[in-house]
């Protein structure tokens, strides 16, 4: 008899009903059901959709990248790395998606890069993705043929002739644009393959600032306004339709969409950023631990839309030799030739943000990591979300016909939460009881409707109350829980935090019961 069963057993005459209605219904007593309190997981890695450690591999890395090993001097050993991930993160450029035009190199199976995205499903987990335009200091990141077909462009240096970045207002660029990121929905509009689109992908890297409109010696500050508020709707409006079942992120950036990389906060900010979530983006920052660049206005506009739209981060400062002064940060809290202090720093904000994924990047970034592995464990156990049920009550002994009332109540011991509410997700997972006969098989399924997962937040539980017909033969049967997806027949989704045991098909065993 496993730990659940016994530990309701011991309980049941003793535990209170947790504020839950009178537990009878159609004539059955109190003595007919069993009060459960399953025990915690505080310590396994749930691999759940938008929750976790993301591992991000080079552009021009191989599929064998995902399969890169770190030494762990806590642990004493090496471990691989996507053992310890949920999602797989790419930052690429559309050319080596769009070498030419209508050829895509996730159909090409001698791409590198096709066969290192295909590379991450194959290991079981999904792709994220930033296609970036720009050219200014990585090289030819638009494919030739747009600029060959008419596309106008700024040159930075003419010593580099091939670092064109096209004017994102340009009417052949966005043709072949719109083209591009049509085909690439038709192959990753997918939750299975596709974990979220960094969806904006203008700007130097990629990061939603730093983009050019116009000889910026020509460019005056009204004319600037007018090109960026109209292209960032452009461009989320292209996503937004071609996207519609994963989800969607943006840089919060103080200067989103600006010509400027950094300075003081544009006013219109917030208002295009807002825009962009009205239409179902999520967020993402790429400069948490860098306290001169997050700062006030960026922790505002976080907490501005924490519990309503989920967060990802990704680590500013580079510690690699000959990359980043990161000891210089105003801080002054990280220590010359001391990572792990970077590392804290941004697990700390990461924590004040709430946030559901964090980095793993590429190179020292994540053997830094795997150094400060504490901080590793601390988010897979601390962060994003960990959801699980507290308390149950469920009927041992009900009459064949009669309804049982089922009360339960779930917690989320993660400082994020689960982001259900968001447009390409459409409030489709529910929690969901089963019987299951003594093969183990499934006989009934009871979705209730009523819960919302999106509203456990740590240290605020919720409960739950469902009515479920048991209009099953006489017989020994057992319960078992779920949180489901309802667009797919109602299969178990989610990881639960449950220290017990899970049938092949992802439902949670509880206790077991007669049907008279």
């Amino acid at each position: 008899m496993n730990r659940i069963i016994l530990l309701a057993l011991m309980c049941f005459s003793v535990l209170p009903s947790f504020g839950q209605k009178k537990n009878v219904q159609d004539g059955l007593s109190r003595a007919d059901y069993t009060i459960l309190k399953p025990t915690y997981d505080s310590q396994s890695l749930l691999r759940n959709p938008l929750n976790g450690w993301v591992m991000y591999a080079p552009r021009n890395a191989d599929e064998t990248y995902w399969d890169i090993e770190y030494f762990v001097p806590a642990l004493g050993k090496k471990v691989k790395v996507i053992d310890y991930a949920s999602a797989c993160y790419v930052r690429t450029s559309w050319s080596s998606l769009n070498p030419s035009d209508g050829v895509y190199a996730w159909d090409d199976p001698n791409s590198k890069i096709g066969n290192l995205l295909k590379g991450a499903q194959k290991r079981g987990l999904p792709i994220a993705l930033r296609i970036v335009v720009d050219g200014r200091d990585q090289g030819q990141n638009t494919p030739g043929f747009v600029f060959e077909a008419g596309a106008k462009y700024y040159l930075e240096d003419e010593k580099h002739p091939d670092r064109q970045t096209p004017y994102p207002q340009d009417p052949v660029f966005r043709k072949c644009y719109g083209k591009f990121i049509k085909a690439l929905a038709a192959e990753f509009n997918d939750p299975a393959k596709t974990s979220f689109i960094d969806a904006y992908g203008l700007g130097k890297w990629g990061e939603a600032h730093y983009v050019v409109y116009e000889d910026p010696k020509t460019a005056t500050s009204e004319s600037t306004e007018k090109l960026k508020a109209e292209t960032l709707d452009w461009v989320t409006d292209l996503y937004a339709t071609t996207f519609t079942k994963v989800p969607l992120v943006i840089n919060y950036h103080r200067l989103v969409g600006h010509p400027l990389s950094w300075g003081a906060v544009n006013p219109s900010s917030e208002k295009l950023l807002d825009k962009a979530i009205a239409k179902g983006y999520s967020l993402r920052q790429d400069a948490f631990g860098m306290t001169g660049y997050y700062q006030g206005w960026e922790k505002d506009f976080a907490k501005k839309w924490n519990f309503k739209r989920p967060i990802i981060m990704e680590g500013g400062w580079i510690i690699a030799p000959g990359k980043h002064r990161y000891w210089t940060d105003p801080s002054g809290k990280y220590r010359e030739g001391h990572d792990e202090d970077v590392r804290s720093g941004e697990f700390d904000l990461s924590a004040e943000a709430h946030v559901n994924m964090m980095d793993f990047r590429a190179g020292g970034e994540t053997e830094s990591w795997f150094k400060s592995f504490d901080l590793v464990k601390r988010f897979i156990t601390e962060g994003g979300y960990r959801l699980y049920p507290d308390q149950l009550n469920l009927p041992k002994n009900i009459k064949s016909g009669e309804v049982a009332q089922i009360s339960h109540r779930w917690k989320n011991m993660g400082w994020g939460y689960f982001p259900n509410n968001i447009p390409q997700w459409n409030y489709k997972y529910k929690v969901a009881f089963v019987v299951l006969d003594d093969k183990g098989m499934v006989k009934k399924v009871f979705v209730d409707s009523e819960s919302e997962p999106s509203k456990w937040l740590k240290n605020a539980p919720v409960s739950y109350h469902l009515n479920a017909k048991i209009d099953l033969p006489p017989g020994n049967y057992s319960w078992a829980v779920a949180i489901v997806d309802t667009t797919k027949e109602n299969k178990p989704a989610i990881q639960l935090a449950l220290d017990a045991e899970t049938t092949a098909q992802g439902w949670t065993k509880l206790v077991a019961f007669q049907v008279k």
